[in-house]
């Protein structure tokens, strides 16, 4: 499923236009990112949690050449799934 799909489907869930859903949709996206940009965990009890982890440095080889590189430091998100998602897909 795609934004479009999904803004869709919670236009039809809250019987709000998709103009409605595409705004609320975006501010709760954007509210996660700015979250997390601040090193913060967003949790949704019983749906899952967005988390913040760090990769550290490290040397790697570039596949064409064979030739030694270093691979910088990174941030990645992480997201654990809750129990109760757990168990509707799991059904």
């Amino acid at each position: 499923m795609g934004k479009i799909e999904f803004i869709k489907a919670v236009a039809d869930k809250a019987e709000v236009s998709q103009v409605e859903a595409r705004k609320v949709v975006d501010a709760v996206l954007e509210t996660i990112t700015q979250s997390l940009e601040q090193g913060d965990e967003v949790q949704f009890v019983g749906f899952g949690s967005f988390k913040l982890a760090e990769r550290a440095a490290r040397i790697g080889r570039n596949p064409q050449t064979g030739e030694e590189m270093e691979i910088p430091a990174s941030k990645f998100v992480t997201f654990k799934s809750g129990n109760v998602l757990k168990s509707r897909v799991n059904k």
